[in-house]
């Protein structure tokens, strides 16, 4: 035995002596953008449990190396940790790049500073806030920015507006994917749950070009979390509950993540309401019932990543009884009365009039990096809106809709991030996209939209400069092509006699007539170029300035084309006209601002010229086999919208916290020399907080909220003749409601729970004084009260 353990050991030791170990290994570390040289780098040495530090100019060197694997792990402040292995069979030579932003791997902190451009006039919601506004709306949420309202159809439609502008002209992204669902219409609600979100951005300057050209009024920015690369799994429930209306929504979601980069998530909320109430009555047929769902997986590495997402919202909205209107005639009656025409007990039914629309929403998106270049995005996503509105029908039409339209959209995108030069970024990038608008038949009623295809190409490229630590400009061009190719009837007599189309747009005739209809086929091709110029500078004191001016173009959409026909969601005839051209806007905003937790504030003034402004209003009435209804029809006029936007911050104590805001704005027809329609009033609004850390995080705070009353405003009165009375009878839709102001109460206190999750308590009270209050921006003013006071309590629980 002895002698065979001598022999193993002579061996292995000829062995080891046999070995060639004077390899030689030179190593370089650069960064992986621009490939600058990366000193003080810790390099470890798996081998020889050995560690070495990167020169100035990134190298290093280990010598006396064995042939074998050798193992490197290296790390530097603010770079993630990398480790490579190599073959040693040689010298060898070899440069090891290591990325500088870590927090593109890393866990979001959510933070007021955060911004899509560093040029950008935007303002944001936090998760903490989005969770307050769970079984609310996006439009509620946004409501608290200054200088973002809400166009209302009841309280369960609630549409933003930023600087007065809506619908087509605001830019709603969601999880990168641009939102495509019947947007046109005024009581078209964006169809997203909020609570799948972890952040909302409101960018109203111009710093929207990556997204679109058409941004007029701005880009509200939905984003989803990122999640830390480590091995974990946590999740949160939230249930809220409501007596006003008594529902409320419940909310829960459950997150993976993997060392390995890997993650997923799936999240899903219910929310149910009855008739609400105003301070006097209930409001009938006024509920709701929506019910979410998301689910997303994705790999995410500096070097590499994909993310899938789906979601799909379902809604189900009634629509306030006394809201349906036979004719104009029930209009004067509602305009004229304090009290809804129908005001039942509480229910949770659902009954007609009511809105019930199908979104689904998905995407793919990879990406990849390449040294000294940038980061390669491409992505697909397809959405299909069903939207159906039901009126009080009777016979065999009882249960069909009055409005059915299917809207399926799919885009291809790219987006290239040039990183690679100092102090300059680049992004570019190309888009088509395919979208078909399907009139599903049956309804017994003529399509307010008719089937159209519209196809999309874009093209932009946007640059940032950096001066220095304190100066950054920015600048952007993109040109977009579109082309929309509808199928349309016209009665003859609109066609040849009303709107002169025969002769303006021959080309679009077919010779098909049917029952006094002719068959039409419109093509419109649109060219638009836009641009935007953003600076921003840092000064002492927390103080910075930016400045933006953006040129936006904007097509018009299907519904300013195309509409003709009883809206019966919306009492009224509305009409589109061929003749409207594209929108073209440029767009001024300066901001101010001191961002400083103890005296903060943003001063952001603004001003807005729009050539070819398009606007819907009313023109009179017209007679139908169910009486006579109000008509809207779209026009242009040259407009302009100016105002400023003001927030203020002020630490009392350590423990008071003031926070205020003020909105103003004038919008104004120079064509007609009158206002704009459907402008926002002024309005402003105070809180003040008490929170106490050491008390489990209590939070009391006590809001107020006063919108004066809007005295500019076009008078679109008219007389109509009511057979009942054999007499003309004025209607009053024009003048707008008297000031109102709202009190509310907020409390919050967070309890440990489970070994490392915590419980969160909250009690609001929602209109602390039961006021009774008409908004002059929501379209049922004329037919009932906004809500009353309502208790709030939510319950979350981390996990």
């Amino acid at each position: 035995m002895i002698r065979l353990f001598i022999g193993l050991f002579i061996a292995l030791t000829g062995y080891t002596y046999g070995q060639n170990c004077n390899n030689t290994f030179l190593g370089e570390i650069k960064d992986f953008h621009d490939k600058s040289a990366i000193a003080s780098a810790t390099i470890y040495i798996k081998e020889k449990d050995k560690y070495l530090v990167s020169d100035f100019d990134g190298k290093f060197k280990i010598e006396n190396l064995c042939s074998g694997t050798i193992t490197l792990t290296i790390s530097h402040i603010g770079c993630e940790t990398k480790t490579v292995s190599y073959q040693i069979s040689n010298h060898i030579a070899k440069t090891v790049f290591l990325e500088h932003h870590l927090e593109e791997l890393s866990e979001v902190v959510i933070s007021s500073n955060l911004k899509t451009e560093n040029t950008s006039i935007e303002r944001s919601l936090n998760k903490s806030t989005l969770e307050s506004f769970t079984d609310k709306s996006l439009g509620d949420a946004l409501n608290s920015i200054s200088g973002v309202s809400s166009l209302n159809t009841g309280n369960t439609i609630v549409k933003p507006m930023i600087h007065g502008l809506h619908s087509s002209r605001l830019l709603i992204v969601n999880n990168n994917v641009r939102m495509f669902d019947q947007e046109w219409g005024d009581e078209h609600a964006p169809n997203i749950d909020i609570n799948s979100s972890s952040r909302v951005q409101v960018i109203k300057g111009a710093s929207s070009l990556k997204y679109g050209s058409d941004a007029i009024g701005g880009l509200i920015l939905i984003k989803p979390k990122k999640y830390a690369v480590k091995d974990s799994l946590f999740g949160s429930s939230m249930l809220s509950l409501n007596s006003n209306g008594f529902g409320g929504n419940i909310n829960s979601e459950l997150i993976k993540t993997f060392k390995s980069g890997y993650y997923t998530k799936i999240q899903s909320s219910y929310k149910q309401f009855g008739d609400f109430r105003a301070p006097d009555y209930h409001l009938t047929n006024s509920g709701i019932k929506n019910f979410n769902a998301s689910a997303r997986i994705g790999y995410n590495s500096f070097e590499k990543g994909f993310d899938a997402y789906y979601s799909v919202v379902n809604n189900e909205l009634a629509i306030l009884q006394s809201s349906h209107i036979g004719n104009v005639d029930d209009l004067v009656l509602a305009i004229n009365n304090k009290q809804p025409r129908v005001v039942e007990d509480f229910s949770y039914n659902i009954n007609y009039p009511k809105q019930s629309i199908l979104h689904h929403l998905g995407k793919i998106e990879a990406y990849k990096r390449f040294k000294a270049l940038g980061k390669l995005s491409i992505q697909y996503d397809i959405q299909i809106n069903r939207r159906k509105e039901f009126d009080v029908r009777r016979g065999d039409f009882a249960n069909k809709p009055v409005i059915d339209l299917r809207l399926f959209t799919n885009t291809l995108q790219s987006n290239l991030h040039i990183d690679f030069i100092d102090n300059l970024k680049i992004d570019t990038g190309v888009l088509g996209r395919y979208q078909q608008n399907d009139a599903i038949s049956g309804t017994g009623a003529s399509p307010l939209i008719p089937d159209y295809d519209k196809y999309d190409a874009s093209i932009y490229a946007i640059g940032n400069y950096k001066f220095n630590n304190n100066s950054e400009i920015s600048a952007g061009m993109r040109y977009d092509f579109s082309r929309i190719e509808a199928k349309k009837w016209y009665y003859e007599t609109d066609w040849q006699v009303t709107y002169n189309y025969d002769e303006l747009f021959p080309e679009f005739e077919t010779n098909t007539i049917d029952n006094s209809k002719i068959l039409t086929y419109p093509e419109f091709t649109y060219h638009n170029l836009s641009a935007n110029l953003g600076f921003s500078k840092q000064f002492k004191n927390d103080m910075s300035l930016f400045l933006n001016y953006g040129l936006a173009t904007r097509t018009p959409n299907p519904s300013e084309l195309f509409s003709d026909g009883l809206h019966h969601s919306a009492a009224r005839i509305e009409v589109g006209q061929l003749t409207i051209n594209k929108e073209v806007a440029h767009k001024i905003m300066a901001s101010f601002e001191r961002k400083n937790e103890n005296f903060g504030f943003v001063i952001s003034p603004y001003y807005k010229y729009i050539y070819n402004y398009i606007q819907l209003i009313p023109v009179g009435t017209t007679t139908t086999i169910r009486g006579a209804f109000p008509v809207w029809e779209y026009d242009q006029v040259n407009a302009q919208i100016l105002g400023v936007d003001i927030d203020v911050n002020k630490k009392i104590s350590n423990t008071l916290n003031y926070i205020g805001n003020i909105s103003l704005l004038k919008g104004d027809n120079l064509s007609d020399d009158t206002s704009l329609i459907h402008m926002p009033a002024t309005n402003f609004t105070n809180s003040i907080s008490y929170y106490n850390q050491d008390l489990n995080q209590l939070s009391i705070s006590l809001k107020n909220k006063t919108v004066l009353q809007q005295k500019r405003y076009p008078d679109y009165n008219f007389y109509t003749f009511n057979p009942i009375l054999q007499e003309d009878v004025y209607v009053d839709i024009s003048s707008t409601p008297s000031t109102y102001s709202l009190f509310s109460f907020n409390s919050s206190m967070t309890f440990k729970a489970f070994k490392e999750g915590h419980l969160k308590l909250e009690f609001n009270i929602e209109n602390l004084f039961n006021t009774s209050y008409r908004e002059h921006l929501n379209r049922l003013r004329y037919f009932a009260d906004e809500l009353g006071r309502n208790f709030n309590l939510k319950i979350k629980i981390n996990y």
